[in-house]
């Protein structure tokens, strides 16, 4: 074994004026808007590395591939993202608990449009990152919901709904904080401070929830 001389570097040692790797936390953030914007297909490591400012094989040595690394990324963004829902409160009105429970969610998308943009992508996409998507955060989220919309339904307030009428009648608004560009063209200022973009989740909350009520129990709306 060659003598390793008092002073010199190991292999794989940074340089003296390698920067500073940056946080965890700083890179699963990169790391969401980057999947984000392209995609994973489109995410080489190559890019990723860019992005994330790190060596192109620090993926690989840290998390052991790209599909590991974007479930790390996934399991910050919306662990995060659904740890601030509000408690359900049983003793309330259930069309009082189903409207803090979207406007919650729609309320948590206007600091994270990036969680958005990924779903709305994979969403389009039959993979085992779908799969996860649904296994882990879709399904539960959405029974959930469903468990107060049965109470409605039962009490003739709401319609019966399938799953998955269920899911884009609620869930689907919240693409009005992710598809930035579309809201700009759509007249939304590009400079919209933030407690106006929470007043506009929460206006879209209303509407979501008021739209479900409507249809009573026949499934369609009342006239």
């Amino acid at each position: 074994m060659p003598e390793v001389k008092a002073g010199a570097r190991r292999p794989g040692r940074p340089s003296a004026d390698t920067p500073p790797l940056p946080s965890e936390r700083e890179i699963l953030a990169r790391g969401l808007e980057a999947f984000a914007d392209l995609g994973y297909d489109r995410a080489s490591a190559r890019e990723l590395a860019r992005r994330l400012g790190v060596s192109h094989n620090f993926i690989h040595d840290r998390y052991g591939s790209k599909a590991a690394f974007w479930r790390a990324v996934v399991d910050d963004a919306l662990g995060a993202q659904l740890s601030l829902l509000p408690s359900d409160d049983p003793d309330a009105d259930p069309a009082d608990r189903l409207r803090a429970i979207v406007a919650g969610f729609y309320r948590t998308t206007v600091d994270a449009p990036g969680i958005g943009r990924l779903c709305a992508d994979e969403f389009s996409r039959d993979s085992e990152r779908l799969d996860y998507l649904y296994e882990r955060y879709v399904a539960p989220t959405l029974a959930r919901i469903k468990l107060i919309v049965d109470v409605l339904a039962d009490a003739g307030r709401m319609a019966r709904l399938s799953m998955d009428v269920l899911f884009f009648a609620v869930v689907s608004p919240a693409s009005a904080m992710a598809q930035m560009p579309l809201a700009h063209r759509l007249g939304r200022s590009t400079q919209a401070p933030r407690d106006e973009r929470v007043a506009m989740a929460e206006t879209l909350a209303d509407l979501a929830v008021n739209a479900l009520l409507a249809t009573g129990g026949e499934g369609r709306p009342r006239r």
